[in-house]
């Protein structure tokens, strides 16, 4: 009665809190999570700490929906940072569904999973939307768009390119978000979000990552020394504080190397497109 899951962190093209609608991209950064169906309860625990409530949610939520009736022990490692706008609930959330459900000796079906990890997220209130996209792109990999008030998957596609990120040294909680001014700037979003829609990713995420630094306070700086050297895909990434870009080869090493002046740290990843999986 034991299971592990994997699931992705992501990127951000269209961040989904202005208009609802969302796309982003997984890349390869990992949680994985631990489930041994027990007892009567389910408990959590997080390696290095942190609130266990999104986990043990997804635990119950996954457990009811498959009709076991058992406790649980979740325990989750992860190489996404925290609060970092780089999808770390949604990455959490999947590796536990998947874990659990491998635990009980059943299948799920990854959208069915994703719904199940969307609502543990909106009970545990980290996120505003249920973040519908970048659980999407967590589970299933590759590039989505979505319509996170219908949570439909709208396209899926492949991305081959390698990510520059950069993750200052602070963290910004997607459920404390100012909502009211990131709507201010729906109009545009979805002007963003229509670029995404004919697949000019790059152009699509650049616009997202300038209204969103204006919307929520966040310097420009990261994104326009990314269009200085020629990068045409740079973003806020979620509701920050990170930045992705879309780079490769000498681009990237650029790009490294003028955001490593900045706090924090920068990481060259690339993207995953074969989705999350569960093991024994």
């Amino acid at each position: 009665m034991k299971g592990h899951g994997v699931a992705y962190g992501a990127g951000t093209v269209i961040n989904a809190i202005a208009a609802w609608k969302g796309c982003a991209f997984a890349i390869d950064l990992r949680t994985e999570a631990a489930v041994v169906l027990r007892g009567d309860l389910v408990e959590g625990e997080i390696e290095g700490g942190g609130d266990t409530r999104l986990i043990e949610r997804a635990c119950e939520l996954t457990l009811e929906q498959l009709c076991i009736d058992s406790g649980a022990r979740v325990r989750t490692t992860s190489t996404i940072p925290v609060a970092s706008g780089l999808k770390s609930s949604s990455a959490a959330a999947n590796a536990t569904v998947l874990a659990t459900a491998r635990a009980a000796g059943r299948d799920i079906d990854p959208l069915e999973a994703v719904r199940i990890g969307v609502r543990a997220a909106l009970d545990a209130g980290v996120t505003i939307t249920g973040a519908y996209d970048d659980a999407c792109a967590s589970m299933l990999g590759g590039v989505v768009l979505t319509d996170n008030r219908e949570q439909r998957l709208l396209k899926r596609e492949r991305l081959e390119t390698d990510v520059v990120v950069y993750v200052p040294d602070r963290q910004a909680f997607s459920a404390q978000t100012d909502v009211r001014r990131s709507r201010l700037v729906a109009p545009w979003v979805e002007m963003a979000f229509d670029l995404a829609v004919r697949g000019e990713y790059r152009r699509a995420m650049t616009l997202n990552g300038l209204l969103y630094c204006a919307a929520l306070g966040f310097s420009p700086e990261p994104a326009l020394a990314a269009l200085e050297l020629g990068i045409t895909g740079v973003s806020l990434s979620g509701t920050g504080p990170s930045f992705v870009a879309l780079a490769s080869g000498e681009q990237a090493d650029r790009l490294h190397d003028a955001w490593s002046a900045y706090p924090g740290r920068v990481m060259v990843v690339k993207t995953v497109n074969e989705g999350a999986f569960a093991l024994e």
